[in-house]
């Protein structure tokens, strides 16, 4: 009889709500995220064969698993105006930005090509519960999922990252080269961030279902084995200080518009005359002091929501298309008795104490505790269970809503 193989695409499971942290898990080798974090975060790789175990079982099985994206609808997706798309080829490098016209992207039997597709969580469900394995990690570090799928020989050049990334293999073979060399110059000719000196000093490759973790500043090279060769990359940003206190400050800044005290003109009554003209005055500087007093601007609370609300602003390409016919407040608070309320793909929401922002903004501000404690539970569990709730009229909810940034689940 002849034998065959059965090739299906592999579905991701959605993370259970409560992760069981101090328990082993097959996607770290056998450690638990606490551990993981402990010993690895932050401080050195990790490789980890059969991280996803449904591909070595389906083997077994004389079965071939595939990735739950086929190459032929990441294609699509670089076609697309709200899928940030990039084409890289080798020999000579080149790099281009999409969206492409498909006949622009190499077929899969070429060699040498790569292409490179941002934020998948938002456009593909799989890619989402992908995600949803890595929230032991705090939200705000999170950056997106990046899909890679290359020609036999594509990849992006040896290279180093700024953040934390997984590396998971879903189709195909990639051949990893990583080194923790200091030099991390980079090749000023070229259009890519490519390192001008590379030293490999470990090698694997890896199949599908295999992951490799990699910290800040490793230096690292994959190369695509195999036709259609897919890598999930789960990328965590590393924002600067400055940039973190930038954003702090603009939106204290703002804030000052609410104080109406702080419209009083500056008056010098006490001022004496001065040999010092060109001077600052000292009565100027002492009034300004005892305005930031008041102010509390050297308190470390008094940043934090506005770097909140910065860390959950969406990704620039973020698209939100309201629902094209409404639901009325009645119908809206009728439908949350009845149906799980869920955030747009592209949504974010983080939390600060008690304190819920949603794609930039404090949804908590004048709220009823019902509204208050619905943002609470969309930002802890990404899904608001069934539930009547009062005050939903000119609520931050309905209006959410509206914008398209909630979605009910279908």
């Amino acid at each position: 009889m002849t034998s065959f193989y059965l090739s299906n695409p592999y579905q991701p499971p959605q993370a259970p709500q409560n992760l069981p942290l101090n328990e082993p898990w097959a996607l770290f080798g056998g450690i638990s995220p606490d551990l993981f974090m402990k010993q690895y975060w932050h401080k050195k790789p990790l490789l980890v064969r059969g991280a996803i175990p449904a591909f070595a079982l389906a083997a077994q099985s004389d079965e071939s698993l595939d990735s739950p994206i086929s190459g032929d609808e990441l294609v699509k997706f670089a076609c697309q105006d709200n899928v940030e798309s990039r084409l890289v080829k080798a020999g000579p490098w080149s790099l281009s930005s999409g969206p492409f016209a498909k006949k622009s992207i190499p077929s899969f039997d070429k060699s040498h090509w790569t292409l490179l597709l941002q934020g998948m969580e938002a456009h593909h469900p799989a890619a989402a519960k992908i995600l949803s394995w890595f929230r032991f990690i705090p939200d705000a570090r999170l950056d997106d999922l990046m899909i890679s799928i290359a020609g036999v020989g594509g990849g992006v050049g040896p290279h180093f990252d700024s953040y934390d990334v997984f590396l998971i293999q879903m189709s195909g073979r990639r051949q990893w080269q990583i080194s923790k060399q200091k030099d991390l110059s980079l090749n000023p000719n070229l259009p890519l961030k490519i390192l001008q000196r590379f030293k490999a000093e470990h090698e694997w490759v890896l199949e599908p279902g295999d992951m490799l973790y990699l910290p800040p500043h490793i230096a690292h090279d994959g190369v695509a084995l195999d036709t259609g060769c897919q890598t999930w990359s789960v990328g965590f940003r590393s924002p600067s200080f400055k940039e973190l206190l930038q954003e702090g400050l603009w939106r204290i800044a703002e804030s000052l518009e609410n104080i109406p005290e702080l419209e009083q003109k500056f008056t010098d009554p006490m001022q004496r005359a001065t040999a010092s003209a060109e001077q600052l005055p000292e009565e100027l500087i002492k009034q300004i002091e005892v305005k930031l007093r008041q102010l509390k601007l050297d308190q470390v609370e008094h940043f934090l929501p506005g770097i909140t609300a910065y860390l959950s602003e969406p990704k620039q390409q973020a698209y939100f298309d309201g629902p094209s016919k409404p639901l009325s407040v009645g119908q809206f608070s009728k439908n949350l008795g009845l149906k799980k309320l869920i955030p747009h793909a592209q949504t974010r929401i983080l939390s600060l104490g008690n304190e819920v922002f949603c794609n930039g903004e404090n949804m908590n501000q004048g709220q009823t505790k019902d509204i208050t404690k619905a943002w609470q539970s969309l930002s802890a569990e990404k899904v608001l269970s069934p539930r009547k709730i009062q005050g939903v009229a000119r609520s931050s909810l309905y209006e959410a809503y509206i914008a398209g940034w909630l979605i009910f689940e279908s």
